[in-house]
C-alpha cells in the first residue's frame, strides 16, 4: 500500500472503528501495520487531511493516542545509543521525560472531561506546575539547535538539523498556545476550558512523540556515523556550558570518566588572531570594535589607556594622543576620587560594575565602568561602554517584522 488516498482510507476505518467502540489495543495493532511504510509527518499530513474533509478533530485525536502510544512503546524501547554522560545519552534520557510531562498533561485533560473528578480550580494548580516543567525543557532544544546541529553541518549534515528545527519552533509555537491558555483558564467556562485543554494536550503530546521518534531514530544514529570521538568530547563541554534542564538525571550528565581535553583552535590563515570561540583577522577585530552601538575605551592595570573605538557617532571626545597616558589625567580634579576607588574596588575585588546615566544634549547616555579579568581572575584593566539610550528607552511593544 503505497498511495496517499488508499492509506487515508485505512486511517478513516480506524477512527470509524474507534467510534465505533472496538478495543484500541486491536486498532493499534493495525496502527502498526500502517505505520511500518507511513513516516510520522506522513501520518501527520494524513490526519489533517482527514480534517480538512469534515471529519471532526474530537474523533481524530482518539488515533492520535494510539499514534503516541506507539511512539512512547517506541522510544521507551529504543537500545541505548551511547553511555551516561555523552550528549545523545543526554538528550535521549531528557525526551523520555518530557514525554513524561506530556503524559501529566493529558491525564489532567482526561479528568477535566468529567467535572465531579476535576474541579477547574485543581486542574489549573496542576497545570501551572505542569507549565513550568516545559518552560525548564527549553535548554534541551537550545542544546541541539546551538552544540549538536552545527556540528552535523560541519559533516555535510544540513537539511535534517534544519527539519528538526522547523519542528522546534512548532513545538514551542503549541507551548505559548499552552502557556497562554493556563494564564486566561480561569475566566473560561468548564465546556470551552475542556475543550480547549484536550486539543493542547493531544497536538503537544502528538508533536513531541513524533519529533523524538525521528531524532532518537534518525538524527542521532546519523550523528554517531559522522561526528568523531574527540568533537563529542567538546560537544560535551560545550552542553556543560550552555547548562541543562532542571529535570536532567545527574546521572546522564556526569556518567562519562573520561577526561574532556581542552581544545585547541589553530588560525585556519596565518595573520589571523585566535580565540577560544574563533579566529578573526587584525581589521576584522577592529571593524568590529567600530560596527557596536557603544563607544569602548580600555584601561590596562596600570591605568594606563591603551585604546578607544571609533564608532560612528562618538559621545565623548577622544584623540589618539591620549593613548598611553595615565587615566587619572583624563578626567577633573573635582571627579578624581571616584576614577580612583572604581579603580580600587575592581583590583581588589569589591566590585564588579561601576554605572552612570547623564543627561547631554537632549539625550539620555547610559556609562558602565567593567572590570576585564583573565580566566583565573586576574585583573587585566578597566573596560569604559558609552551608550546613547535615548531610542531603547522609548521602546515599546513588539516589533518582529523587517521595514
Amino acid at each position: 500500500m503505497t498511495g496517499f488516498t488508499e492509506k487515508k482510507e485505512v486511517l478513516k476505518n480506524l477512527i470509524k472503528r474507534l467510534h465505533q467502540g472496538q478495543d484500541p489495543k486491536e486498532i493499534k495493532e493495525k496502527f502498526k501495520e500502517l505505520i511500518k511504510d507511513t513516516g510520522a509527518t506522513e501520518i501527520a499530513k494524513l490526519e489533517e487531511e482527514l480534517i480538512k474533509e469534515g471529519m471532526p478533530q474530537e474523533e481524530v485525536h482518539r488515533l492520535c493516542d494510539v499514534h503516541i502510544a506507539l511512539f512512547k512503546e517506541s522510544i521507551e524501547k529504543e537500545k541505548v545509543l551511547a553511555p551516561a554522560g555523552h550528549p545523545l545519552h543526554i538528550l535521549m534520557e531528557e525526551h523520555k521525560i518530557i514525554l513524561q510531562f506530556a503524559d501529566e498533561l493529558k491525564n489532567v485533560s482526561q479528568k477535566a472531561e468529567n467535572k465531579d473528578k476535576a474541579p477547574m480550580q485543581t486542574a489549573a494548580a496542576e497545570l501551572e506546575q505542569i507549565r513550568e516543567k516545559f518552560r525548564s525543557s527549553a535548554s534541551h532544544y537550545l542544546r541541539e539547535e546551538n552544540v549538536l546541529f552545527p556540528y552535523l553541518e560541519k559533516h555535510g549534515i544540513s537539511q535534517p538539523p534544519a527539519m528538526m528545527w522547523m519542528e522546534h519552533d512548532r513545538i514551542r509555537g503549541i507551548e505559548k498556545n499552552l502557556y497562554e491558555f493556563i494564564n486566561s483558564c480561569g475566566s473560561m467556562d468548564y465546556e470551552h476550558f475542556s475543550k480547549n485543554l484536550k486539543d493542547l494536550s493531544s497536538a503537544l503530546a502528538e508533536m513531541l512523540s513524533g519529533h523524538f521518534y525521528k531524532e532518537n531514530n534518525i538524527l542521532f544514529p546519523t550523528s554517531l556515523k559522522v561526528i568523531s570521538g574527540n568533537e563529542w568530547k567538546d560537544i560535551k563541554k560545550e552542553f556543560d556550558e550552555l547548562g541543562y534542564c532542571s529535570f536532567t538525571p545527574e546521572s546522564a550528565i556526569s556518567g562519562l570518566k573520561e577526561t574532556i581535553t581542552e581544545r585547541t583552535t589553530k588560525p585556519e590563515v596565518e595573520g589571523m588572531a585566535v580565540f577560544s570561540t574563533g579566529n578573526l583577522f587584525h581589521e576584522e577585530i577592529e571593524a568590529i570594535f567600530n560596527a557596536l552601538p557603544v563607544d569602548l575605551t580600555f584601561v590596562d592595570k596600570e591605568d594606563m589607556v591603551r585604546y578607544f573605538s571609533q564608532s560612528k557617532e562618538r559621545i565623548f571626545t577622544r584623540t589618539k594622543a591620549v593613548i598611553g597616558r595615565k587615566v587619572q589625567h583624563c578626567h577633573p580634579q573635582k571627579s578624581l576620587h571616584v576614577v580612583n576607588q572604581i579603580l580600587e574596588d575592581f583590583k581588589s575585588g569589591r566590585r564588579e560594575a561601576a554605572e552612570f546615566w547623564i543627561h547631554l544634549d537632549g539625550r539620555l547616555v547610559y556609562i558602565r565602568y567593567l572590570p576585564v579579568r583573565s580566566e583565573k581572575g586576574e585583573y587585566l584593566g578597566c573596560l569604559e561602554v558609552t551608550q546613547d539610550i535615548t531610542e531603547i528607552k522609548s521602546i515599546e511593544g513588539e516589533k518582529r517584522l523587517l521595514l
